[in-house]
């Protein structure tokens, strides 16, 4: 069974996606991954699943920032190597960065950053698998399918200290 909700959230309406194992996906406006609309399942409230309904709250108090990890369960379908990104991925800090090399050395091989990029672009749960934490060799701000805008806005949420404004223009 797959069901899904959209909900308002300080960065345009969120589509979460819920899969028989899961959470399988976390979307926003103009994702430039986004799914046919069928593929989404059925639109329900989240009171009609718990796994939805924890996502709600839970991202609710991490844009209030009041949560820095994620305790839903997790279902993104992807190959075996971008399963591994996505572990990665999980694995940076709240309010810390990576860059694409340094993921790859996490991974074992340091010359695989373009194909971590790549894996990382197709993750499918934002947010909550925090792939706006990677950054471009130089620092710059690169790479998000939710938009940089969205990206720099996660960034300096979760590190106020925080801003790149020059890499957006």
């Amino acid at each position: 069974m797959v069901q899904h909700i959209i909900f308002d959230s300080p960065i345009g309406p969120l589509t979460t996606v819920e899969n028989d194992a899961g959470l399988a996906a976390v979307y926003m406006t103009a994702h430039k991954r986004l799914p046919a609309p069928e593929t989404l399942g059925s639109a329900v409230v989240p009171s009609a699943s718990p796994v939805l309904s924890a996502v709600v709250e839970q991202l609710g108090e991490y844009f209030a920032r009041e949560r820095r990890e994620f305790s839903v369960p997790l279902a993104p379908a992807g190959t075996p190597f971008q399963q591994r990104v996505w572990a990665a991925l999980r694995e940076i800090p709240y309010g810390e960065l990576r860059t694409y090399g340094e993921l790859a050395a996490m991974l074992g091989d340091p010359s695989m950053a373009q194909a971590v990029g790549a894996a990382n672009g197709r993750n499918p749960i934002s947010i909550i698998v925090p792939c706006h934490r990677v950054v471009g060799a130089d620092g710059a701000l690169v790479g998000y399918a939710g938009g940089l805008e969205r990206k720099q806005f996660l960034l300096e949420l979760e590190n106020p200290s925080w801003t790149h404004t020059e890499a957006l223009f």
